[in-house]
């Protein structure tokens, strides 16, 4: 019994999230959270356009409120709008971008489409991406292409810090994928080593200081005895 209320539970908040997405469109909403508080509901949007999101006065949030209060019964619903400083670095943004682009030029031009998104986000200062499209690109067969540049971890524990999302864009020949991970510079490696300036003079004076171990020193005696013979 607490398995099927908890998957319907788990149903029900996934339906408020991609209402929400539907209602203000692709490419305003990189992701929405729902936080439960003795008080009500919160919920928070993550936007690089919070204007075009809360609307003149607050209308789009007003209908948004509306909306979810009588679709999905909620008692005190709360939005919150969370701006995304730098849209280059969020996955999901670039991702609905890409296939914004795609829907308005075509399939015929998803390469410079591609490249553009790539390289705008190197500019911005990131360490590693990769953009996959599949799909009817540009042949009458279904065919996946890979732009990928940087420094981008894929396994292990640094893999999680990888921002990852796809979209999907609507174009005439079909339906084309588009996959798309980033690796934000501000992004925490664990297994990412830093050689410092002080760092390398700390080495220097080590190796300068260090004494050979007998062994060698031995060793380099008795090749010198033998050039002499």
């Amino acid at each position: 019994m607490e398995e099927r209320i908890t998957v319907k539970f788990k149903k029900d908040e996934f339906a408020i999230k991609e209402s929400i997405k539907e209602n203000l469109g692709k490419g305003k909403v990189s992701k929405v959270r729902i936080e439960y508080t003795p008080v009500g509901e919160k919920i928070i949007i993550s936007t690089h356009k919070p204007g075009l999101v809360i609307g003149r006065k607050g209308e789009k949030i007003n209908e948004l409120t509306r909306m979810v209060k009588k679709e999905y019964k909620l008692e005190n619903p709360h939005i919150e709008i969370d701006e995304v400083a730098q849209p280059e670095f969020d996955a999901q943004i670039m991702a609905d971008e890409i296939a914004l682009s795609l829907e308005r030029f075509g399939p015929i031009r998803f390469k410079v489409v591609a490249y553009r998104a790539l390289q705008r986000i190197l500019d911005a200062g990131a360490l590693g991406v990769e953009i996959r499209l599949n799909g009817k690109l540009p042949g009458s067969r279904a065919k996946s292409w890979r732009f990928a540049q940087g420094y981008l971890k894929k396994a292990g524990d640094s893999a999680k810090v990888v921002d990852r999302a796809q979209a999907r864009a609507e174009t005439k020949p079909g339906t084309v994928g588009v996959k798309v991970a980033i690796l934000s510079p501000h992004a925490v490696l664990k297994d990412q080593i830093k050689i410092t300036d002080e760092m390398l003079a700390t080495l220097k004076d080590n190796m300068a200081n260090a004494e050979l171990p007998d062994v060698v020193v031995k060793k380099k005696a008795k090749k010198k005895v033998r050039r002499k013979k």
